[in-house]
């Protein structure tokens, strides 16, 4: 039997730590870290393994990308350095 190969979109971030964060939309909860970009694709191929033996193949097909936009969001702060609407 052959193997197909399945194209995941990976969303790779840095946090304040430095971390690379890498998430997998099409498969909730699908997500690892490393110490660089290469690491955290490593780790996230691994994840992906993961999770598509523990799920029904058809529930986490890939879906087609159709693109990424970072957008702005302006919020006011009250005086007490909180945001309008935490608690």
């Amino acid at each position: 039997m052959e193997d197909k190969g399945l194209y995941y979109m990976v969303m790779i971030e840095q946090d304040e730590d430095g971390v690379f964060i890498a998430k997998v939309p099409d498969i909730p909860g699908c997500y690892t870290q490393g110490k660089n970009v290469e690491q955290a694709v490593e780790r996230v191929k691994e994840a992906i393994q993961v999770c598509l033996e523990a799920e029904e193949l058809e529930d986490i097909l890939p879906l087609k990308f159709v693109g990424i936009q970072q957008v702005e969001v302006k919020y006011e702060q009250s005086p007490s350095g909180k945001r309008k609407g935490d608690v």
